[in-house]
C-alpha cells in the first residue's frame, strides 16, 4: 500500500476525530460538521475492519447506521435533502448538499478497501471545515470553488479507475464475494456495503431454497441468451475474453452459476458497482451491481450534482480523461464482450418531487452535457466496438412484489423460458405481412388517444430483405416481439400512454407527438405545474436533447406475459424488458442498432434485417456527432390500451394485425389462447 496514501489517511482521521466534539465553527453549520464527522468515522472503522468476522446483528446494526439518515423516515431533516440544506444553510445550501452526497461514497470505498478514494473525500471535508473556522465565514464563490476544484484535481484520477473497473477481471472485489462467500450464510449480502432491505435477503432466502438445477438452468437461459446473440449477430464470441455481468444483491447463486457458464465459453466476469462520484455518475441511473435504493428520492435530488462543477473545461478534462484512460487499458477493452444484465421489478413505483432547492443544469450545462455523452460514446466505440460486441438483458421479482412472490417469480420463470420455436413461426408469419407493407397505423382504444402512422423501408427484394427483426429471447430476454427501425420522413402521429414506468420513474398520461419522425411536443400529469411536467420529460425521456427519433417501432406478442401481470395486478410494475413484449412499444433515441448499423443482421429464415438505419444515424459516414444521441428509451402501449394495428400495402389494401386488443391476422390466432384461457 501506498505509504504516502496511509499518511495523509493517519493525519485525515485524526484531524475528524478531534472535530467530533469541536465548536470552532459558528452557528448553524456546527451541527452539519459534528455530525458528518461522526458518520466519516463510523466510514473509517469500516475501513479498518474485516467484515467477514463480524456477526449478522453487528453487520445489521452497522447498515442501519450507515444509511439511517437518508432512509425516507429521517429523510425531512437530512443534509443530503436540499429542501432541508436550503432551510438551515440558505445561499450555501446547494453546496452543503453537494459535500454531503459526495462524502456519502465513501461508505462504497471503505467495503472495496479504496484508500484513495476515501482519503480524498476526507481531506475534502477537512478543505471546507478549515475554511469555516474562525470568525469569518466564506464566500458562497470560494466554497463553490473549493468543491470545483476537488471535481477538476480528481477528475482524471476518477475517470482512469472507473474506466478500468468496466474491462478489467483482475478488478474482482464482487466477483469474490459471489464465487467465494458462503452463500447459505446471509452475512455475505452485507459485505458489499450496500444498503441492505427486505428485497435482497428475502431473494437470497428464496433462491437458497431452490434445487442447484433449478439455479442451473435460470442461469443457463441468461447465458445461452448472451451465446446466441452473438451467433445471431454473425459475431466471434471467441475473440472475446470478458463479459460485464450486472446484477442485483441476492441473486448470488445464479450469477454464481453464470460465471461458470460463461467460464465455458472462455470469459470471465468484470463487475463493478455503480458510479458513486459525482464526476462519473449519470443522473440517477446505477449501472453495475446495486441494492435497493436506501431512497430514491436522495438519489433523484442529487441527479445532477454535476452543476455544480459542469463547464466546458470540465467536459474537455473529462473526455480527455477517458480517451489517456481507455487507451492505457485498451488491449483490456479489445476482448471485452459486452454486458450480461439482469434486472428487478415489483418495488412500489416511484413518482419523484421536483425540488427547486436542488442543483439543477443549466440551458448552457444541459448542451454541454449532450456533447460530453454523444462524444464518450464515441470514444468507449473506438474501443469496444460496437459491431463487435452484444448483450442480454433478463428481469426477475422482488419480494416488495407482494404476498405472491414465489409464484410470480415461478411465473416469470415460465415466461422467460416459452418455447423459442414457437414465437418464431408465429412472429415470422407476421414479419411476412409487414413486409408488404409501406405504412403501419397504430390507434388507441378507450382513454388511449394514440394514432400514429409509421413508415417503413422499401424492400428491394423481399425473397432475401426483411424490415423487422424475429425477435426470440437471445440478447433480449423473453421472447415475444418483432421490431424495426421506421423511415423518420412521414412518421408521424400521437402516442399515449395513460400511465407507464420508466427507468424506475412513473409517468402519468404520457403524449408524444411526433412529425417526420420526431418529438415535437410532449407532455405528461405527474405534477401540477405544466412547466414541471415538461422539465421531468425534459431530463428523463428527451435526456436535454431540443427533439428525439423514433428510434424503434416494435409489436409486442407475448401475451402469456400480460395475462400474468393482470392476474397478479403487476401490470405497473413490469420492467420495460417485459412490458415491450405486451403490445406495440415505440423507442425514442438511437435506433436498435446503433454503433452496429453496418453489421449484417439475419432473422432465423436466413432474411437480412435492412431496417438497420433512419435519417439521423445514417448521418455518421459524415459526421458521428450527429448520428447518436446515448438513449433509447422503450414505451409500450399495453393490449387494454389498444385499438388496432393495420398494415398498409403498396396496393392500397389494409391488412389488419390487430383489432380491439386481439391478433386477427390468420396463423397468428394462437396467441389468443391465454386471453381465452383466463377469461381476459
Amino acid at each position: 500500500m501506498d505509504e504516502w496514501i496511509m499518511e495523509r489517511y493517519s493525519l485525515a482521521k485524526e484531524r475528524i476525530g478531534e472535530i467530533v466534539s469541536e465548536r470552532e465553527v459558528q452557528e448553524p453549520y456546527v451541527d452539519f460538521f459534528r455530525k458528518t464527522a461522526s458518520f466519516l468515522r463510523l466510514v473509517t472503522e469500516v475501513l479498518e475492519q474485516n467484515c467477514r468476522e463480524m456477526s449478522l446483528k453487528e453487520h445489521e446494526e452497522q447498515n442501519q447506521r450507515l444509511y439511517k439518515d437518508i432512509l425516507p423516515e429521517n429523510y425531512a431533516d437530512s443534509y443530503g435533502n436540499p429542501a432541508y440544506a436550503a432551510k438551515m444553510f440558505g445561499e450555501y445550501g446547494q453546496e452543503f448538499c453537494f459535500l454531503y452526497a459526495e462524502l456519502r461514497g465513501s461508505i462504497a470505498f471503505a467495503f472495496e478497501k479504496k484508500w484513495w478514494d476515501v482519503t480524498t473525500t476526507l481531506e475534502l471535508f477537512l478543505e471546507v471545515y478549515s475554511a469555516f473556522e474562525g470568525e469569518e465565514i466564506p464566500s458562497v464563490r470560494v466554497l463553490r470553488e473549493i468543491l470545483k476544484s476537488y471535481a477538476n484535481d480528481y477528475c482524471q484520477d476518477m475517470v482512469e479507475q472507473r474506466t478500468r473497473e468496466s474491462v478489467d477481471p483482475q478488478l474482482n472485489f464482487a466477483a469474490e464475494i459471489v464465487t467465494e462467500a458462503d452463500l447459505s450464510d446471509l452475512r455475505y449480502l452485507y459485505y458489499y456495503g450496500e444498503y441492505i432491505s427486505d428485497n435482497e435477503k428475502k431473494t437470497a432466502e428464496f433462491l437458497n431454497s431452490l434445487p442447484e438445477e433449478q439455479i442451473e438452468a435460470m442461469a443457463r437461459t441468461y447465458t445461452e441468451g448472451y451465446r446466441i446473440g452473438f451467433v445471431n449477430g454473425r459475431k466471434d464470441l471467441s475473440k472475446k475474453k470478458t463479459v460485464n455481468i450486472r446484477y442485483p444483491i441476492g441473486f448470488e447463486r445464479m450469477v454464481k452459476a453464470a460465471i461458470r457458464q460463461f467460464a465455458e465459453m472462455g470469459l470471465q466476469p468484470v463487475i463493478f458497482r455503480y458510479a458513486v462520484h459525482a464526476v462519473n455518475k449519470k443522473n440517477q441511473n446505477r449501472i453495475g451491481f446495486v441494492g435497493t435504493p436506501a431512497n430514491p428520492q436522495y438519489d433523484y435530488d442529487h441527479r445532477q450534482d454535476c452543476a455544480l462543477f459542469m463547464d466546458s473545461d470540465f467536459v474537455k478534462r473529462k473526455l480527455r480523461s477517458m480517451q489517456n484512460a481507455y487507451e492505457k487499458y485498451k488491449d483490456l477493452a479489445g476482448v471485452h464482450a459486452g454486458p450480461a444484465c439482469i434486472e428487478t421489478f415489483g418495488e412500489t413505483p416511484f413518482s419523484p418531487e421536483n425540488k427547486p432547492e436542488a442543483l439543477s443544469l443549466t440551458e448552457a450545462q444541459q448542451k454541454l452535457m449532450v456533447e460530453m455523452n454523444n462524444e464518450s460514446g464515441q470514444i468507449v466505440n473506438r474501443y469496444i466496438k460496437g459491431d463487435e460486441r452484444s448483450f442480454t438483458i433478463i428481469a426477475y421479482p422482488v419480494p416488495e412484489i407482494g404476498e405472491e412472490y414465489p409464484e410470480i417469480f415461478r411465473e416469470i420463470v415460465k415466461i422467460n423460458t416459452l418455447d423459442y420455436n414457437r414465437y418464431a413461426k408465429i412472429q415470422q408469419t407476421i414479419i411476412e405481412t409487414l413486409d408488404t407493407g409501406e405504412w403501419v397505423e397504430i390507434k388507441g382504444h378507450g382513454k388511449n388517444e394514440t394514432d400514429l402512422r409509421i413508415h417503413l423501408h422499401t424492400l428491394e427484394d423481399v425473397r432475401k430483405q426483411t424490415n423487422f427483426e424475429n425477435c426470440v429471447a437471445d440478447v433480449n430476454i423473453p421472447v415475444g416481439e418483432v421490431f424495426t427501425s421506421p423511415v423518420l420522413a412521414g412518421t408521424c402521429g400521437t402516442l399515449h400512454v395513460t400511465k407507464v414506468y420508466l427507468e424506475g420513474l412513473q409517468y402519468k398520461d404520457l403524449k408524444l407527438v411526433f412529425e417526420d419522425g420526431k418529438i415535437t411536443e410532449y407532455s405528461c400529469h405527474n405534477f401540477e405545474n405544466e412547466e414541471d411536467n415538461r422539465k421531468y420529460i425534459e431530463e428523463n425521456i428527451l435526456f436535454h436533447h431540443e427533439k428525439l427519433p423514433m428510434g424503434e417501432f416494435a409489436i409486442g406478442t407475448n401475451t402469456t406475459a400480460y395475462v400474468a401481470a393482470r392476474k397478479y395486478g403487476i401490470a405497473d410494475k413490469l420492467p420495460i424488458l417485459i412490458a415491450e413484449k405486451m403490445g406495440p412499444h415505440f423507442a425514442v433515441g438511437d435506433t436498435c442498432y446503433s454503433w452496429a448499423e453496418d453489421v449484417s443482421v439475419y432473422n432465423p429464415d436466413g432474411r437480412e434485417i435492412i431496417a438497420r438505419d433512419n435519417e439521423v444515424s445514417i448521418l455518421r459516414k459524415e459526421d458521428v456527432s450527429r448520428a447518436y444521441y446515448g438513449c433509447h428509451t422503450d414505451i409500450t402501449i399495453p393490449y387494454e390500451e389498444l385499438g388496432s394495428i393495420r398494415v398498409l400495402t403498396g396496393n392500397a389494401e389494409t391488412v389488419s394485425i390487430i383489432e380491439n386488443g386481439r391478433f386477427v391476422l390468420p396463423g397468428t390466432e394462437e396467441l389468443n389462447q391465454p386471453f381465452e384461457e383466463n377469461g381476459i
